[in-house]
């Protein structure tokens, strides 16, 4: 292995927390930001060319992002966590052996999961809340994506392994280069050739082949640390086990989401129509932007169990800072980000409602993300599961059964805030009883 990547491994134990946290933590952030932006980017490039109707219909597949994140998590997560701790035990060639695990695992869920949903494609975009205006274009933008989904579960999957692999800077590379291409296609597919929704999806298809492209150059290369080669392909029941026993957490997170969005979804048909429909794609697209730099700052977090202690206060604070300045956003200029996507004055009013109301308690929300992540990363799989699931199923749900019979379309937004706002007590409640355990415990190790 080269001595730079051995470096790179040795120095999380090493380093001032504070520069190792910057380090790791900015190429996820601008790599997390960055997937954010290309979605937003074809929503614009949608509601601006094709009209609201087709951001409602862009919305309805909101759910089957969840679902493909969910696997994609398992395997991603998973297996970038696994090959993280392999190269800290100095184990290269197991290391190599869940790289190519990884691109096995990959192929087989992108493949199976985008043939078996093109199968049943209309009953599912209905289930998920689309209606005879909205399904067309629901339809056009996914049939393309499941057809592509392979792509997608890869590229997404070998980032994580660049990250693990002490390359945050290339897994940021690759993300930026897509975002790039996915611009220019969108102007090409939706503008000039007129393809509408459906170029929408090529251009986010292609855009991940090219880069999908350049990550396998990086992997080939036989002078990296982690390389594809023959012998490492085949599916060993050992590491198999380990990949999907790490990425159940983030699997069922993502799990949660696709049942949130999609009962979401129903409410807002029920209760305000397509147009709310589109609202929530504008609302939730602007709202994800900031959630993706918590989660690329809860990715910095890759450091040994003594360093994480010191590293979680200065992620909380990050963290804040973040979600303050989505929450000013939401509050203050609303209308001036819905008018980036659409220019139905129906369409922006409801679009600045949902953002000031889904986005009320934002602030509060990066501490919840962190802890839940903090948990996550000390092994307490358990916690972080709850934790997860306080926010997005526990609380959730049953706000978005109750809160509309009193309140309407603005019952289903508020369903958010008071979800979130709940989670992060529960998660304050949660960290405040581990580490009073946990100060007990090194005490008492101290005086022994």
């Amino acid at each position: 292995m080269p001595i730079d990547n051995k470096q790179k491994t040795l120095e999380l134990g090493t380093r001032p927390v504070g520069r190792l946290l910057w380090q790791y933590a900015l190429p996820a952030m601008v790599a997390m930001v960055a997937s954010s932006l290309y979605n937003i980017v074809d929503r614009i490039f949608i509601g601006q060319i094709v009209g609201p109707d087709a951001i409602a219909g862009l919305a309805i597949t909101f759910p089957f992002m969840n679902l493909s994140g969910a696997f994609g998590a398992a395997v991603g997560i998973g297996s970038s966590t696994a090959i993280s701790i392999r190269l800290g035990q100095r184990d290269y060639e197991g290391a190599e052996n869940l790289l190519g695990n990884t691109v096995t695992l990959n192929l087989i869920v992108g493949i199976s999961l985008g043939l078996i949903c093109l199968l049943f494609i209309d009953p599912i975009l209905r289930f998920f809340g689309a209606s005879d205006t909205t399904l067309p274009y629901a339809r056009s933008y996914m049939e393309v994506i499941l057809l592509g989904n392979v792509v997608t579960h890869m590229y997404l999957g070998l980032n994580a392994v660049l990250r693990a692999a002490s390359k945050p800077e290339k897994a940021m590379y690759a993300t930026i280069f897509t975002v790039l291409i996915n611009v220019v296609l969108d102007m090409l597919f939706i503008w000039w050739l007129g393809w509408g929704i459906r170029g929408a999806a090529f251009a986010t298809v292609i855009s991940q082949l090219l880069a999908m492209c350049y990550q396998l150059r990086l992997f080939s290369n036989k002078h990296e640390m982690l390389r594809l080669k023959r012998g490492i392909y085949g599916l060993r029941a050992d590491l198999v086990k380990n990949i999907i026993g790490i990425g159940v957490s983030p699997f069922l997170m993502n799990v949660c989401a696709c049942m949130v969005v999609i009962f979401i979804n129903n409410r807002l048909v029920d209760y305000g129509g397509d147009l709310a429909v589109g609202a929530y794609g504008i609302a939730y697209g602007i709202a994800m932007m900031f959630v993706m730099f918590v989660i690329g700052l809860n990715q910095g977090m890759q450091q040994q169990i003594d360093r994480l202690m010191r590293v979680l206060k200065l992620s909380i604070i990050g963290a804040t800072c973040i979600m303050v300045l989505g929450w000013s956003i939401g509050m203050f200029c609303p209308e001036l980000v819905a008018r980036m996507f659409t220019t139905d004055e129906n369409l922006i009013r409801h679009s600045a409602n949902a953002m000031r109301i889904v986005m009320l308690v934002f602030p509060i929300i990066g501490y919840q993300m962190v802890v839940t992540n903090f948990f996550q990363c000390i092994g307490k799989v358990k916690f972080s599961i709850f934790l997860s699931l306080s926010r997005q199923l526990i609380i959730l749900l049953p706000m978005l059964g109750i809160l509309p019979l009193f309140f309407g379309l603005n019952g289903v937004w508020a369903a958010m805030p008071v979800s979130d706002a709940s989670a992060a007590v529960i998660a304050a409640v949660v960290m405040f009883v581990f580490m009073r355990k946990f100060k007990l415990k090194a005490t008492s190790q101290n005086n022994g």
